[in-house]
């Protein structure tokens, strides 16, 4: 049987095949890209919630199959929990990785660390045709003052998980993937994706 992921980002899709594969789900796992005709999709919701659902219910209308999107924020709570939904494209439509750490990191110049609290954010959606699932995961950390480590992606290397010394940038991925949003969203997922793929 085959998941399809509604995304064409390879950081995300690795991540969630490495996550998916240590919960044993029995799919065949593709992307957008393996569906040329379905048409983009473009975040426009306001909220992560919103977002993860438009992709999921684009992807299964266009291919009948069982279809998982989602959508992560970073939440800076000095900055009122800005960038959010906009994490992606905060320093612009296209900005890189590279310049979102840098205006963030610009808003946040001589804050103490200790009002540097932040929170990564993952809500994901599971569209089959039994039913719609929205699981949400958060992992809690802080803001470094500049950028540590070179693996991973987007906001990454400024961003340090509570009880940890290491970036995500810093991680080997399997510890990553043992405690990120992304993570933790899949792990109340997978019920349902055993349910769906075994039965």
């Amino acid at each position: 049987m085959e998941l399809v992921l509604a995304t064409k980002n390879r950081h995300k899709v690795d991540e969630i095949k490495l996550i998916l594969a240590s919960a044993s789900v029995n799919a065949t796992v593709k992307t957008i890209e393996d569906f040329p005709r379905i048409p983009e999709v473009e975040e426009t919701e306001s909220t992560l919630e919103a977002n993860a659902l438009k992709k999921a219910r684009a992807v299964f209308q266009a291919t009948k199959l069982p279809s998982l999107a989602d959508d992560s924020g970073l939440e800076v709570f000095y900055l009122a929990k800005r960038p959010g939904v906009y994490s992606a494209r905060y320093a612009g439509p296209s900005a890189t990785y590279a310049e979102n750490n840098k205006k963030l990191l610009n808003e946040l110049k001589a804050v103490p660390p200790r009002r540097r609290n932040a929170q990564f954010r993952c809500v994901i959606a599971l569209i089959t045709d039994k039913g719609e699932h929205v699981v949400e995961g958060i992992t809690e950390g802080k803001i470094l003052e500049a950028a540590r480590g070179s693996s991973g992606f987007g906001y990454d290397p400024i961003f340090q998980p509570n009880g940890y010394m290491q970036t995500y940038a810093e991680m080997p991925l399997d510890l990553k993937n043992n405690i990120s949003h992304r993570a933790k969203a899949l792990e109340k997922l997978k019920p349902h994706l055993r349910d769906y793929f075994t039965s």
